[in-house]
């Protein structure tokens, strides 16, 4: 396991702020990634999917990574989400990412239109030559509806600019094969499996719940490179609650928000339509779960 991989061992799908009226918090987003970055992150994707890309435009965006370059960008690791259904889009998605200072890309499988193997192939590639940036790929069939194939993966590996995969897949059989096929940097996308992807050679993981948590997050992570295997079970089993209930109540971003909230770290849990904010019976259970977490 590489001591300093190129783009960090802890980091995590940022949500993105907003005031509630909708519009961009900058800086709430300002000072949420500051504190992930001071509990250790190494870290932030900008505009994934936790961080409501869908819903926010270019502008926005690219105002968004600003924000967040300029307030850890010297000692953090900035990726910008870049990727969507149209490859023209995303190559000038990387464009701007690349003029707003990021640090790397997250290319997510083209979703819906569900391309043939050889389109995923030119989609990445493309993305790749757009910029000097690393991309990272993310395979991530339950929401893209295509996974990405063995012989895609050998393919684009061969590009010196695609350099890790954030596996949302949840198939370590698989995994373990791409990655000693290719040596690209393998990055667990699900909660519940960090651990696993750890024990299966992962170099690190892309959270959720880690922005809730960033501190026990960080030593599990330290734990596995340390080898203390029995301490990274522990901090992974106390982290049980927590992930059910920010990952399996209702969508993913919604309840990172409102924990968020609930915490102080954002101003209000705000989401965009067609997202809803959590009711309740699902803030309390947050939460119950918020109780079982020191930080």
């Amino acid at each position: 396991m590489a001591d300093a991989p190129v783009l960090g061992r802890v980091l995590s799908a940022m949500v993105t702020p907003m005031h509630e009226d909708g519009s961009l918090d900058l800086e709430s987003a300002a000072g949420l990634a500051a504190h992930l970055v001071d509990q250790g992150h190494d870290g932030l994707i900008i505009s994934g999917t936790t961080g409501e890309s869908p819903t926010t435009s270019a502008g926005e965006k690219e105002d968004l990574l600003r924000a967040v370059v300029h307030a850890v960008g010297d000692r953090a690791v900035v990726v910008a989400g870049a990727g969507s259904n149209d490859t023209a889009k995303s190559v000038e998605s990387v464009r701007a990412a690349a003029k707003a200072g990021a640090h790397a890309v997250l290319a997510v499988t083209p979703y819906y239109n569900k391309p043939p193997q050889a389109g995923l192939v030119a989609h990445f590639l493309a993305l790749a030559e757009a910029s000097d940036l690393p991309v990272m790929v993310y395979d991530i069939p339950g929401r893209s509806g295509i996974a990405i194939a063995r012989d895609t993966y050998l393919r684009i590996a061969e590009h010196d600019r695609i350099v890790a995969v954030k596996d949302a897949r949840a198939d370590l059989w698989f995994a373990s094969q791409i990655m000693e096929a290719t040596g690209l940097a393998w990055y667990s996308g699900d909660d519940s499996l960090d651990l696993a992807h750890f024990v299966n050679g992962a170099t690190g993981f892309v959270g959720v719940t880690s922005q809730v948590s960033p501190a026990a997050y960080r030593r599990m992570a330290d734990a596995v490179v340390d080898g203390r295997w029995d301490e990274a079970r522990a901090v992974h089993r106390s982290l049980h609650t927590i992930v059910d209930a920010v990952m399996h109540v209702t969508q993913g971003a919604i309840m990172a928000k409102a924990a968020l909230a609930e915490q102080g770290h954002i101003a209000t849990p705000t989401v965009r339509l067609p997202l809803v904010p959590a009711d309740e019976s699902q803030l309390e259970i947050l939460r119950v779960a918020l109780a079982t977490i020191g930080d």
